[in-house]
Order: structure tokens, then sequence, then C-alpha cells
């Protein structure tokens, strides 16, 4: 396999073991990581639509359901290419005062 492909699918899945663990997902990771994608498909060495599935399948993969039972079947036209759709879970908000 392509040595960007490979570090490509390691990244993805550093992101979904944090997501996972409710861990932050640091924007800088995303974001390079997005970059390593528009990379690929330029360079010609995959389709948009492959990279979306392979990264959907990630996804489905490391939760157990499939990215559009969390995100809606128009998953990717809200977050288009290169776009990544990992989310860590939301903290539990718990009131510091009452409702008086």
């Amino acid at each position: 396999m392509d040595p960007i492909r490979e570090e490509l699918e390691r990244r993805w899945q550093q992101m979904l073991e944090r997501a996972a663990a409710g861990d932050d997902l640091p924007p800088a990771l995303r974001l390079r990581t997005e970059g390593l994608m528009e990379a690929l498909v330029l360079a010609g060495a995959v389709e948009p639509a492959a990279l979306s599935a392979a990264m959907a399948e990630a996804w489905r993969q490391a939760m157990g359901e499939p990215l559009a039972a969390t995100l809606g079947d128009d998953w990717e036209s809200v977050h288009p290419f290169p776009a990544i759709p990992f989310y860590q879970a939301r903290a539990p908000v718990v009131p510091s005062t009452g409702d008086d």
C-alpha cells in the first residue's frame, strides 16, 4: 500500500480511538489529515468518493454503526470532501445553579 495512504488510515484510526474514548480531537490533526486526503486525490492516487467510503467504513468498524446513523444520510453534503466528520461524544452538562 502507498505510505501516504497508510499514514492517512493511521490518522483516521487515531482520531476514531480518541473520539471513542471521549477525548478531544485536535483541529490540527483533522486539518493535516484532510490535507493528506486532498493530496492523494490531486496526485491521482484515488478518487474522492473512494476515500469518503473508506473513511465511513473506518467509522463503522471503530464505532459499530454506520456514519449515516450518527450524522444522517446526507452527511457527505454537510461535510463535503475532504472534510472529516469525526467528533468526540458530547460532554455531560451539569447545572451549577438551581432553576430558581
